[in-house]
């Protein structure tokens, strides 16, 4: 019982964590856009 809560814990703390680096990904990639956007306009 105890080994099964902690895999549990561990892939949630896994699929999260994967989650999580996606979501700074794609908001790293987007204020980088915005700035090439800017880069060009100027």
């Amino acid at each position: 019982m105890f080994r099964k809560i902690i895999i549990s814990l561990l892939l949630g703390s896994f699929a999260l964590t994967a989650t999580a680096c996606n979501t700074v990904k794609g908001a790293g990639r987007d204020i980088e856009s915005v700035g090439d956007a800017a880069d060009k306009a100027t």
